[in-house]
């Protein structure tokens, strides 16, 4: 699928700003679908990471027959890397991927609004915060959505479009035709604490950590058992591992607060595993190890 052929009017190129796992994710489906991709991160050590996690995830595409390998090596090829927040002043559309940190956020979306061109999309791939709050620090509240991709995003095929209340049709409309461009699945939310993705699966792995903490099963069984019993393709604690169970207890916060419902809170085993840094997959030990 070719950006030039399907892409939304105008849109060539995409920054994607903040090069973690989603970010790193994002900018390669981008750059697949044939659109120039800036990729900053105000850490330029994130940088490189991104860009060797980006390169092993198109050989892997490579080695599966799943994408030629020059298609691979274009892709590649159309994504600058870079630490300057001012590549926005350039984009056609602007995608957010930084910390689940809601002041965090809202910050650099009020930067974003001064450095990209008045007609530019403002996106956020929050898995939870609301996006109507986002664009009360812009000018621009019309053209701020949600686009919310699913991780490992070169591989899954959802991203849930989340409407603000001031967000326009003419947003909406550009936001599904992108989605479709990156060959994935667009599902509407609400802008309601973790929309629907989180607002269903959050409780299920907290509800996992808790049986876990109160001796209900192992790790392995409770995992075994959704995998075996319920056809997950992987059980809610190895799922939490490679979310980043500091980014389960984000979003959990953020659904507390903002539903104003105790259910919501954080098992004590997932904040202690925080705490002691047993983050999941990216710092290698969460509820299982991962040998680097």
């Amino acid at each position: 699928m070719s950006a030039e052929s399907c892409a939304p009017s105008g849109v060539r190129r995409i920054a994607v700003i903040g090069a973690g796992t989603m970010g790193a994710g994002i900018a390669q489906v981008c750059a697949q679908a044939g659109f120039a991709v800036d990729l900053q991160d105000a850490a330029p050590s994130a940088l490189p990471r991104a860009h060797a996690a980006i390169a092993r995830s198109l050989s892997r595409l490579v080695e599966n027959a799943a994408l030629p390998a020059s298609t691979a090596e274009q892709a590649l090829a159309r994504i600058a890397s870079t630490d300057d927040l001012g590549v926005a002043s350039r984009a056609d559309v602007v995608i957010e991927a930084v910390t689940e940190q809601p002041e965090v956020k809202r910050a650099l979306f009020a930067t974003l609004d001064g450095l990209a061109p008045p007609a530019v999309i403002l996106a956020s791939n929050t898995s939870s915060i609301s996006i109507s709050w986002l664009a009360g620090a812009t000018g621009r509240p019309d053209r701020v959505i949600g686009l919310h991709f699913m991780n490992p995003v070169p591989l899954m095929a959802l991203v849930e479009i989340v409407r603000g209340a001031a967000t326009s049709d003419a947003t909406m409309d550009l936001a599904r035709t992108l989605v479709g461009t990156l060959a994935k699945t667009a599902v509407e939310s609400t802008d309601t604490p973790g929309f629907i993705a989180n607002r269903v699966l959050m409780p299920m792995i907290n509800e996992a950590v808790f049986a876990l903490s109160e001796g209900v099963g192992t790790r392995e069984a409770i995992d075994t058992v959704m995998r075996l019993g319920m056809r997950h393709p992987m059980g809610p604690l190895a799922l939490a591992d490679l979310i980043g169970l500091d980014v389960c207890v984000a979003i959990l916060d953020v659904m507390r607060t903002g539903l104003g419902d105790d259910k919501y809170e954080a098992c004590p085993l997932l904040r202690r595993f925080v705490a002691e840094g047993r983050l999941g997959r990216k710092s290698g030990r969460g509820f299982y190890d991962y040998p680097s």
